[in-house]
C-alpha cells in the first residue's frame, strides 16, 4: 500500500510541478492559461512541494500572497495530517 501512495505522490508532485512551467509558458504567450483553481488543486491533492517547487523555478506566482502563503500552508497541512495519522512510508 505504502509503495501506491509513494507512486501516487511522485506523480501528483511532477505534474503539479509541471503544470507551474505550462502556465507559467503561457503567460510568457499571452495564451489561454491554467485557472488558479487548478493550480491548488494539485497542490491539495498531494503535490504541494511540486507545485511550491515549480513556483519559484520558474518565478510563477511569487508575488501573488495567496500562492506564497498558501502552498507552504497546504503543505504544512498535509505533513500535520501525516503526522496526526502515523502514516509510514
Amino acid at each position: 500500500m505504502t509503495k501506491i501512495v509513494l507512486i501516487y505522490l511522485a506523480i501528483v508532485n511532477m505534474l503539479g510541478f509541471c503544470i507551474m512551467g505550462i502556465d507559467k509558458n503561457r503567460a510568457k504567450k499571452n495564451q489561454w492559461r491554467v485557472p488558479e483553481k487548478t493550480l491548488f488543486l494539485f497542490s491539495l491533492i498531494g503535490g504541494s512541494v511540486g507545485t511550491w517547487a515549480g513556483m519559484y523555478a520558474f518565478r510563477h506566482k511569487t508575488k501573488h500572497w495567496y500562492f506564497v502563503i498558501g502552498m507552504p500552508a497546504i503543505l504544512v497541512f498535509q505533513i500535520a495530517l501525516f503526522i496526526l495519522f502515523k502514516i509510514k512510508f
